[in-house]
């Protein structure tokens, strides 16, 4: 009788592991560095990954996981702050921000307005897109701004009611070569 009782606990916790671990873990299941099928098995956007966004609101919880059973990590309290979106799962976004923090957020906490910060050193923003043109004004690091459009070296960009050009390699939330329209 003990033995029965014994293999039908180990029956009963087989049952609950391959029901709910690949449910509580939806990127586990033994997948490689590389290997998209963890991922892909529950739907996204669609879209691009990697990606820039920026975040909709004054505060957004970062968790520790795709799900609100996740506990809260840390919080954004800078609305229109640049995100990079490395990975999804159903409604749910991984984001790294300029300082390469990454967590999980709702995907209703995002907006896809593009927009940008200084990550290091300071960047001139110019009146044209050329290194010699004449500086309207100095951005100092951790300035935010709005990303207008991007084409070649340069992105015309919008900060605190101020419209210029800045060299891509000055701001972080634009990718090397992407095109902004």
């Amino acid at each position: 009788m003990g033995i029965r009782r014994t293999a039908s606990l180990w029956a009963a916790f087989a049952a609950f592991t391959a029901f709910w671990l690949p449910v509580a873990l939806p990127w586990s299941g033994g997948a490689q560095a590389g290997d998209k099928s963890a991922m892909t098995q529950r739907k996204g956007s669609g879209l691009p990954i990697p990606r820039f966004a920026s975040v909709r609101s004054d505060e957004a919880n970062v968790r520790t996981g795709p799900g609100t059973r996740y506990p809260v990590e840390w919080v954004f309290k800078r609305k229109s702050m640049p995100v990079e979106i490395v990975a999804e799962y159903e409604n749910w976004r991984k984001i790294r921000d300029w300082q390469g923090a990454s967590g999980w957020v709702h995907q209703s906490l995002l907006s896809g307005k593009r927009s940008f910060i200084i990550a290091s050193k300071g960047a001139n923003l110019r009146k044209t897109p050329a290194s010699s043109a004449e500086i309207v004004a100095r951005l100092e690091p951790e300035v935010m701004g709005e990303i207008r459009s991007c084409a070649g070296d340069w992105c015309r960009v919008r900060v605190s009611g101020v419209s210029g050009w800045i060299a891509r390699t000055g701001m972080w939330g634009v990718y090397k070569s992407e095109p902004v329209n």
